[in-house]
C-alpha cells in the first residue's frame, strides 16, 4: 500500500542475489547439486521472501549511515550544562563590565559632588563680599547723610573728603555689580552641575540593575575603565557592530567604540564626558572666583583707608584751623579790650580839654575872661588862640573817638565771626569725627544691613 516500498521493491528486482548479505546459494561447482526435487512451494512466494529479505538489508544500511551521521552531528548529552555555563560567562563577563563603568561613573558622581561644594563654598563667599559691598555702600550713604548735619558754613565748600566718598561709592558699586555677575555665572555652572548630576545618579540606577549577584567592593573593582578588556568581554557577548565613530575613553590613552547595547553606551559616555568638561569649566569658575574675590577685597580696604586718611587729614586740618580761629579770637578781644580802654581814655582826655560843665566850677586861672588876659586885651591885636586851641583839640578828640568807635564795632563783628566759625569748625570736626568712628566701628561688617542700632535703614540703588 506504501508507493515508496513498491518503488524499493521494483528496483531490488533488478539486483543480482548474490550480492544479498545473509543469502547463501551453494555453488554447484564444490559439489554435485542434488537431484532436483519437486518444489513444492510455488517461485513467487519465494521471490516474495527474497525481496522482503533485500528490502530489509537497505533499510538496515541506510539506517546505519544515518547513525554514523548523527553521532558527527548531533549534540553531546552535556549540551544542557554547556549551555547554562555559557550563558553565566556571558553574564559575569557583561556585569564585570558594567560593573567598571558603574564605577567609573561613581567616581564622576563623586567628583561633582566635590565640586558642587566646592563651588557652594565660593558661591557663599561671594555672597558675603556682595553683602559686605552692600554694607559699604550702605556705610558710605551714611557717612554721607553724616556729613550733611554740618553747619551751611562748612557745607557750602566741597572738599575733598566728599569728593572721596563720591569716588568710593562709585568705586563700590562697580565691584558690587562685578561680584554679583560672577555671581550668575558660579549659579548657571551649579545647575549645569546639578543636571550632570542628576543624569549620572539616574544613569548609575540603570546600569546597576545587572549587577545585584556579584561584588561591588571597589578594592576587587579596577580603579579605571579598561578599554581593551570592556571591548573584548563585548566582542564575547556579540556587540561587535558599531554605532558610532571611536571615541577616546576618558582618562585612558586608547580609543574604545561604545555599543547601545553594551556596558559602556553611548549615553554613559556621554554623561561622563559632559560631567568632565562641567568640572573643568567649575574650576576655571572657581578660580576665577576666588582671584575676583581676593581682587575686590583689595580694592574695598585700599578704598576704605583712603576714605578714612582723608577724614583723617581733613579733621587734622579743621582741628588746626580752629585753634588758628581761637588763637584769633583772643587776639581780637585784647584788642577790643585796649580799643575800649583807649577810646575811655579818650573821652576823659576830652572832658580835661573841655574842662568842667558848670561855668562856677572853672577855676580862676582856666577861664578866658581871666583878669591877666583881660589886662593883656587892652591894647589891640592881642588875641590869644586858648579858645581855638582847645576847640580843635576837641574836634581831634571827637574825630579819633569816632574813629576808635568805629574800630570797637568791626572788632566786635570780627569777633562774632570768628566766634561764629569756630563754632562750626568744631561741629564740623565733631562730625567728622564722628564719620571716622563710625566707619572703623563698621569696618568688620559684623553689624546687619537695616537693623537696630546701625541708624535707619539705607536703600542701595544698583
Amino acid at each position: 500500500s506504501n508507493p515508496s516500498v513498491n518503488a524499493d521493491r521494483l528496483a531490488l528486482g533488478h539486483l543480482d542475489l548474490a550480492s544479498v548479505p545473509g543469502l547463501y546459494i551453494i555453488s554447484t561447482s564444490a559439489r554435485p547439486a542434488p537431484p532436483a526435487k519437486m518444489s513444492v512451494a510455488p517461485e513467487s512466494w519465494k521471490e516474495a521472501s527474497i525481496q522482503t529479505i533485500k528490502l530489509a538489508h537497505t533499510i538496515i544500511e541506510r539506517s546505519d549511515r544515518a547513525t554514523q551521521d548523527a553521532q558527527r552531528t548531533d549534540p553531546l548529552p552535556l549540551l544542557r550544562d554547556a549551555c547554562v555555563k555559557e550563558s553565566n560567562d556571558r553574564i559575569h563577563a557583561y556585569a564585570r563590565s558594567t560593573r567598571d563603568v558603574v564605577l567609573k561613573l561613581r567616581q564622576h558622581l563623586l567628583a561633582v559632588n566635590e565640586e558642587m561644594k566646592s563651588l557652594n563654598r565660593g558661591k557663599e563667599a561671594l555672597e558675603r563680599a556682595i553683602e559686605h559691598k552692600r554694607k559699604d555702600l550702605a556705610l558710605n550713604v551714611e557717612s554721607v547723610e553724616t556729613r550733611n548735619h554740618r553747619p551751611s558754613r562748612e557745607k557750602d565748600y566741597v572738599d575733598e573728603a566728599d569728593k572721596l566718598l563720591s569716588a568710593e561709592f562709585a568705586h563700590l558699586l562697580s565691584l558690587k555689580r562685578a561680584l554679583e555677575s560672577q555671581l550668575r555665572k558660579v549659579q548657571q555652572q551649579l545647575q549645569v552641575l546639578s543636571s550632570c548630576r542628576g543624569r549620572l545618579a539616574a544613569l548609575i540606577q540603570e546600569r546597576s540593575r545587572v549587577t545585584e549577584l556579584i561584588c561591588h567592593s571597589m578594592t576587587s573593582a579596577p580603579h579605571r575603565i579598561d578599554a581593551p578588556a570592556i571591548a573584548q568581554r563585548s566582542r564575547k557577548l556579540g556587540h561587535t557592530k558599531s554605532h558610532s565613530a571611536p571615541v577616546p575613553l576618558l582618562m585612558t590613552g586608547q580609543t574604545f567604540s561604545p555599543e547601545p547595547c553594551g556596558a559602556l553606551t553611548p549615553e554613559a559616555l556621554e554623561v561622563m564626558n559632559l560631567a568632565s568638561s562641567a568640572i573643568e569649566k567649575a574650576r576655571a569658575i572657581r578660580k576665577e572666583l576666588y582671584a575676583a574675590h581676593d581682587h575686590t577685597q583689595r580694592l574695598q580696604a585700599a578704598a576704605h583707608s583712603s576714605v578714612n586718611r582723608g577724614f583723617i587729614q581733613k579733621l587734622a586740618q579743621t582741628v588746626t584751623l580752629t585753634q588758628h580761629l581761637q588763637i584769633n579770637t583772643g587776639e581780637t578781644h585784647l584788642a577790643l579790650n585796649r580799643a575800649s580802654r583807649y577810646h575811655d581814655s579818650q573821652e576823659k582826655a576830652q572832658g580835661y580839654v573841655l574842662g568842667p560843665v558848670s561855668y562856677a566850677d572853672i577855676a580862676t586861672r582856666e577861664r578866658l575872661d581871666r583878669p591877666l588876659v583881660r589886662v593883656f586885651q587892652r591894647h589891640p591885636g592881642t588875641d590869644l588862640p586858648d579858645a581855638a586851641h582847645l576847640i580843635a583839640a576837641n574836634n581831634a578828640y571827637l574825630d579819633s573817638m569816632t574813629q576808635t568807635r568805629r574800630n570797637i564795632t568791626l572788632l566786635k563783628l570780627a569777633k562774632k565771626h570768628l566766634n561764629a566759625d569756630t563754632r562750626d569748625k568744631k561741629v564740623a570736626a565733631e562730625i567728622d569725627s564722628n564719620v571716622v568712628r563710625l566707619r572703623r566701628r563698621k569696618a568688620n561688617h559684623r553689624w546687619v544691613l537695616g537693623g537696630h542700632g546701625t541708624g535707619k535703614p539705607t536703600s542701595i540703588k544698583s
